[in-house]
């Protein structure tokens, strides 16, 4: 199936899109959103990946962060896949909860069935970004990824496991440690099966414990999120950076909680951090 645009707007000056594709690592039809800065009209712009949290599908973000006036004002595009698989024949939780299945691909790789046919998550960010690089006024060298929750947990595995690609990471409220969290422990047991030393490739914790050099890391948590200390547990990359002086700035704002009044409170800052780290 060739890409299809389903909408497009005109936004901030540039233009709010959205396509359905086939992809290849899913094995079904995919959605995804796209802006595209007034300045991609004339010249091939920087790009930003944003993964989006539990329940979440491509176009939370793009109605409800407020990014595209600033992708606009710094120039650079923004794409936001959908956070799973979708459609008939596509296994969901077997209990019908929103933390797993349909909405909840946590960005990995499954392995176990009936979930390993369709989620790959982690393949279909990487499939979409050659799409992205091949079809899109974009600059392929001169690309970022961010995300938010179960997002910010996927914008940090993919960022570090492939910094020849992403030139710089970032995420709101991430998912810092699934392996050791309700949600993660959960979603990793059903994805992966049982052996734990498997998890650790999609645990961003286990990850920056066995390298000594990352891309540039904005990582953005408020105090007042209810999911702050069962399912986020920030302290694990507090004390990560101190042991070993790793290049990761960790903002904890107080009075903010989980939700998309956070993001869209500080999103133009992490926009001016991934234009500094791609120029």
């Amino acid at each position: 199936m060739p890409l299809e645009i389903i909408s497009s707007s005109k936004c901030f000056g540039g233009k709010q899109l959205r396509y359905s594709h086939y992809a290849n690592s899913l094995n079904c039809e995919m959605k995804f959103s796209a802006f595209l800065p007034k300045a991609a009209e004339k010249n091939k712009v920087p790009v930003l990946y944003w993964l989006s949290g539990l329940t979440c599908t491509d176009e939370n973000f793009v109605a409800k962060a407020g990014a595209q006036q600033f992708a606009d004002k710094y120039g650079i595009a923004i794409v936001a896949p959908d956070t799973s698989p979708r459609g008939e024949g596509v296994a969901d939780d077997p209990d019908g909860a929103w933390d797993f299945g349909l909405g909840a691909g946590f960005y990995l790789n499954a392995t176990q069935e009936p979930y390993a046919k369709h989620y790959k998550m982690y393949d279909y960010v990487l499939e979409l970004f050659e799409l992205i690089s091949t079809s899109f006024p974009v600059i392929k060298e001169k690309s970022a990824i961010s995300g938010h929750s179960m997002g910010g947990h996927g914008s940090l595995i993919i960022g570090l496991r492939n910094r020849d690609k992403f030139k710089s990471v970032s995420a709101f409220s991430p998912i810092l440690a699934p392996s050791q969290v309700p949600w993660g422990r959960k979603a990793f047991g059903f994805y992966l099966g049982d052996n734990e030393e498997e998890w650790k490739l999609y645990d961003s914790i286990s990850i920056l414990e066995g390298i000594s050099n990352t891309p540039p890391i904005l990582i953005e948590q408020g105090l007042d999120d209810a999911f702050l200390q069962e399912q986020l547990r920030p302290e694990l990359i507090s004390q990560l950076v101190a042991d070993n002086n790793l290049d990761i700035e960790l903002n904890l704002r107080e009075g903010y909680d989980h939700s998309y009044f956070f993001i869209a409170s500080f999103i133009e800052s992490h926009i001016k951090f991934h234009i500094k780290n791609l120029s």
